[in-house]
């Protein structure tokens, strides 16, 4: 008896420190001065153990952790095969190659529609005998209303790619791309893009010298501006330096573009109408007769692709058909906001009442979350992973998705190792997700780090936040 108590008095420091939470504070140090930090790491399951935490119950802005929210809204809500779906419809009846009636696309916000599945829908409707309309075009805008664009975007990013509007009329990723070459130094750039892109793209930038030591040139940024009709214009400089630039915009008015792109398709496949071609934006009752459809991927591959690559444009889309599907109203951000954290609350009994839910994509600075709901969404996941399978969705460190090339996991032991959503807006580097232990088994963690800023000249660049987080994940590997 007595050498089985001195053996358990020598295994309990053992034990204790088994148990005993990661301190967080040695490792604030690697982070900028003024950066905000909020860690939580638990073990995954019924009781889960505390593992670390450090400020896990303050608000911070989330970036595209948001998006796990999002994630997980839609699949208890819409399930994994619900698809997005585009039909074209009529009021009217078809006769000697006349549709005595009105052609109605009924749009559906699907974010991967495309100008290639247009143009077999209305090869359809050319197949059914149609060349003419007697009536009016109608791009029925109704899944969604009110503004395309939610509050707290930053002003200074809407005509950036990723920034894309989520109207109810996408097409080709509402997205173009146009080439900037510098000219000689003092003379203006050249802006060219494909002649099928219904934008039109006008500038006066200056050419500069790669080292100019004018101070006017100094301060000479390349910018863009954006006026009505999806015209836009670059201005300011660019080095000579530079063999050419490929600049990628948003779409800002989808319906000008769907519209436009529309009309082109119907006279290449000599199909008229005598009408217009108008937006409606509500409902109507009357009968409808299906002429063609055309329907997205499952959802369950378009949340793979949000969540590995980070796609905001799915995101939002995915949030605004929330709002509409939940409430069978047009969508907007408010409902889709208001939707998430009553489909959370009682289907898997999170409370996010008190949080803000501006967008579903993170760009939004509206947004605040905690590192302790972010907790409950991912244990919830983890605990339901069987039906969800969102966790084979979010990136893989040093493979896949926005974590391939991040330079604190993407070498062993971390690589494989690291399955976590990134979130990143100015100031803040943020991470949800697991890291899978040699048995299988998963650990969640929250990262939510804000006022981050790095100005070191002797440094790569970020290096301060890829030190952080290869010193401080390493304790939780295997």
């Amino acid at each position: 008896m007595t050498k089985f108590r001195v053996i358990v008095f020598l295994l309990l420091p053992f034990f204790s420190g088994l148990l005993k939470a990661q301190p967080v504070e040695p490792y604030i140090s690697f982070l900028p001065k003024g950066s905000d930090l909020s860690i939580l790491v638990q073990s995954v399951g019924s009781n889960p153990k505390t593992l670390a935490k450090y400020k896990s119950e303050l608000f911070k802005q989330p970036a595209s952790t948001q998006k796990v929210i999002t994630a997980l809204a839609a699949e208890l809500e819409l399930g994994s095969d619900f698809r997005f779906i585009t039909r074209i419809q009529t009021n009217g009846s078809i006769r000697n190659k006349w549709l005595n009636g009105d052609l109605i696309i009924q749009l559906s916000g699907d974010p991967t529609f495309t100008g290639d599945r247009l143009k077999s829908m209305i090869a359809t409707l050319r197949q059914k005998g149609i060349e003419k309309i007697s009536g009016n075009v109608i791009l029925d805008t109704s899944i969604f209303t009110s503004h395309d664009k939610a509050e707290g975007w930053s002003w200074n990013n809407l005509t950036a790619c990723y920034n894309a509007p989520p109207s109810a009329a996408i097409i080709d990723d509402n997205c173009f791309y146009t080439i900037l070459t510098p000219g000689k130094i003092g003379e203006k750039a050249s802006i060219s893009k494909s002649s099928n892109i219904p934008v039109m793209v006008t500038g006066d930038v200056k050419t500069i010298a790669k080292n100019s030591n004018d101070f006017n040139d100094k301060y000479c940024e390349l910018d863009v501006s954006y006026s009505d009709k999806n015209r836009y214009h670059l201005s300011g400089c660019i080095s000579a330096s530079l063999d050419k630039m490929p600049l990628k915009f948003a779409v800002i008015d989808g319906v000008e573009y769907f519209s436009t792109i529309l009309k082109n398709q119907l006279k290449q496949q000599k199909l008229t109408y005598t009408g217009l071609l108008l937006e409606r934006n509500h409902k109507t009752n009357t009968q409808l007769t299906l002429l063609a459809s055309s329907q997205s991927a499952p959802l369950s591959e378009l949340l793979a692709v949000m969540l590995k690559k980070s796609n905001n444009l799915y995101a939002d889309a995915i949030f605004r058909t929330l709002g509409a599907h939940y409430y069978n109203v047009p969508g907007t951000w408010r409902n889709g906001g208001d939707a998430i954290k009553q489909i959370l609350r009682k289907k898997a009994g999170i409370n996010l009442e008190n949080l803000v839910i501006a967008d579903g994509s993170g760009l939004s600075r509206l947004n605040l979350m905690s590192a302790d709901k972010l907790m409950e969404i991912l244990q919830y996941i983890a605990a339901h992973n069987t039906q969800l399978r969102i966790i084979e969705m979010l990136p893989i460190a040093g493979v896949d998705g926005t974590l391939q090339n991040r330079k604190s996991f993407n070498q062993v032991p971390f690589k494989e190792t690291i399955r976590a959503k990134t979130g990143y807006i100015q100031g803040c580097y943020n991470l949800a997700g697991f890291i899978q232990k040699f048995d299988g088994r998963y650990l969640a963690f929250v990262q939510l780090i804000s006022g981050y800023y790095a100005d070191r000249q002797d440094e790569p660049k970020n290096s301060a936040i890829m030190r952080f987080e290869s010193e401080f994940y390493k304790n939780f590997i295997n």
